[in-house]
């Protein structure tokens, strides 16, 4: 009697089992059927999703030895669901902005790996269950590249090429080559991404900085000061990113401009997430050996709906907000179409808060257009490609209507200036990284809100031409990372650590200095009455994101209006409204310090002093 109760209940867990297990792939399947765009739409969908894995995932743990032998519960089944786990807090992460998610995602991901829960996947004679641990590992290298793991993603790139070549040597599958494409992807992108070595002082072994002199995400050490004024009223709340250019480097639909633009938007994480919902990862306790009964990642640290916003429970309103959304929401497009990019940019200005402010960063090709005598600036300057298809002189590739030349037309493919008039009813600020960047300097102010556009460079010199197409952008590299930018524009390659972090302390002063004319300009301007700088900017510059990406711009332009190399108009940024010149782009103190680095890098000879005699 004992004895068929207890296969009986046995029997239940190993039924509740694969309700479960059936519902959370059910719901998991359904997330990519959530629209992209807007925030209400998919939250609680993602808040039941989380839910359910929860309880699968506490349940495995609790019924471990039963699901063992009565289900047959394998490893690679435990590493399927962690993986999918990891997945959900990497896909939350895109979709809220926030970087703590990403740090979960890695807790799931690095468990696998610990754990070895794939480690027989090879044995199983199925080549679907190999393709799931590539997957797993391409999946594992994106969130270490965010979050700058790069020794890690030294060794993952090693276990993944050994894992692919396992795969196709093993079942000679369709998909090899794919995988060799996906492989050279990512080595090509990680070798892009270190354009400047930082080394250790002791072995000279290249180093990475997570804080202060890193020049990725924002902390308490790198946000640019700023003497605040009733004017800075805007926040910065929704952004769009768009990566369209043709040749550079990309992996999982990041290109390199993307990558470094988007941690550029985001503080740096946190260790710790809300107070008492994620303690420590039970990992870090025990000692270093993990059985296959241990606890695996906590599921305490999955949100619940209450930690889900648009849930139930969520507190919308307060300073409770703040502690939970620390980043502005971004969306991600890589190669979007024009209705894609009119779509999100539509939602990302809906969703705008009163006081918020939307920014737009597009790289891309440009389209280049063969009017002769321009009327038109919103449409007759051309624009930027964003499809492959895009023809680069600026001829069509509609269909013309009977009796009319292909050139009259304009193409359909390209964002022109004029698509994004409808945009500046709200604050809008735009950076465009192209060739043709400039013809977005004449978009006017129809409804008088506040609108700055940060403009790249249309050109470089020759000897940089054939590494930036594949490489990413200087103009964001300096608005990423401006110590990096200097570095690679002077030809250097590697900087000790001690050296750096002196080099960077230069950086923060001219940060510093350029915040404090920024500021000046204005004080004059309300009490001389000249118009030194636009509205926009002071309205702007209260927002810690926009104000660093603003003083980089400072930082930019000087560097390269000194740069020997980068002669002639087109090789130096432009802004709209214009900066001014004497009060701030061209001030001797600013032109000091960039001399004054340029000297401990060893590369004074790449500049020229503006203060000197002509001829010198």
């Amino acid at each position: 009697m004992v004895m068929a109760s207890t296969e009986e209940q046995d029997r239940r867990i190993v039924l509740e089992f694969c309700h479960l297990l059936e519902k959370s792939k059910q719901l998991f399947n359904g997330l990519r059927d959530l629209p992209q765009y807007g925030h209400r739409q998919w939250q609680a969908y993602f808040g039941r999703t989380f839910d359910v894995y929860t309880k699968l995932w506490k349940f495995q743990q609790q019924h471990r030895l039963v699901l063992d032998s009565k289900y047959g519960l394998k490893r690679w089944q435990i590493g399927e669901i962690a993986s999918k786990i990891g997945q959900l807090y990497y896909h939350y992460y895109l979709r809220t902005s926030e970087t703590n998610y990403l740090n979960e995602a890695y807790s799931f991901y690095a468990a696998i790996r610990g754990r070895a829960y794939y480690s027989r996947a090879c044995k199983e004679d199925r080549p679907d269950l190999m393709v799931k641990k590539l997957r797993y590992y391409a999946r594992f290298i994106v969130v270490c590249l965010l979050l700058k793991k790069m020794k890690l993603v030294r060794e993952l790139v090693i276990e993944l090429e050994r894992q692919i070549q396992e795969y196709t040597q093993t079942y000679e599958p369709e998909d090899a080559l794919e995988w060799a494409l996906v492989l050279d992807e990512i080595k090509g992108f990680i070798k892009a991404d270190a354009a400047v070595s930082v080394l250790h002082a002791e072995n000279a072994n290249p180093i990475v900085l997570s804080h202060s002199g890193s020049g990725s995400r924002l902390s308490p050490l790198t946000t640019p000061p700023c003497e605040r004024s009733p004017q800075m009223t805007l926040s910065l709340q929704e952004i769009l990113i768009v990566g369209s250019a043709v040749e550079q480097a990309k992996f999982s639909e990041l290109t390199m401009d993307m990558f470094r633009m988007l941690q550029t938007l985001e503080r740096e994480p946190q260790e710790s997430f809300h107070h008492g919902m994620m303690p420590h990862h039970p990992m870090t306790h025990g000692g270093p050996h993990v059985s296959f009964l241990d606890a695996s990642p906590a599921t305490n640290r999955m949100p619940t709906t209450t930690y889900v916003p648009g849930s139930k429970g969520y507190i919308e309103n307060g300073d409770n907000r703040r502690s939970i959304r620390d980043n502005p929401h971004k969306y991600l497009l890589y190669k979007p179409s024009l209705s894609q990019l009119m779509v999100f940019l539509s939602s990302g200005f809906k969703e705008l808060p009163p006081g918020g402010a939307l920014l737009l960063y597009i790289s891309a090709d440009g389209c280049f257009s063969t009017t002769k005598h321009p009327q038109d600036y919103g449409y007759e300057l051309g624009g930027l490609g964003l499809a492959t298809s895009v023809k680069r002189d600026g001829t069509d590739s509609a269909v013309p209507a009977r009796g009319k030349t292909v050139a009259q037309y304009k193409e359909p493919h390209c964002l022109y200036p004029g698509d994004l008039y409808p945009y500046t009813r709200r604050p809008l600020f735009i950076i465009i990284d192209s060739d043709n960047s400039f013809v977005f300097a004449h978009i006017p102010k129809y409804f008088g809100q506040p609108l700055v556009i940060l403009m790249s460079p249309q050109d470089v010199p020759q000897n940089f031409q054939a590494d930036l197409h594949h490489h990413g952008s200087i103009f964001t590299l300096f608005l990423h990372s401006p110590l990096t930018a200097l570095c690679y524009i002077c030809n250097v390659g590697d900087v000790a650590i001690h050296h750096w972090e002196r080099c960077q302390s230069y950086i923060d002063r001219f940060v510093t200095e350029a915040s404090r004319l920024v500021t000046r300009c204005r004080m004059d301007e309300i009490e001389q009455g000249i118009g030194f700088i636009d509205s926009s900017y002071v309205q702007f510059f209260g927002d810690d994101f926009l104000r660093t990406l603003i003083l980089r711009f400072v930082f930019c332009d000087v560097a390269l209006r000194l740069h020997r190399s980068f002669r002639g108009r087109h090789m130096r940024p432009r802004c709209e409204p214009p900066l001014p010149g004497p009060e701030l782009l061209e001030h001797p103190s600013l032109a000091h310090i960039i001399l004054q680095l340029a000297t401990q890098l060893d590369v004074r000879g790449h500049f020229s002093d503006p203060s000197a005699p002509e001829g010198d």
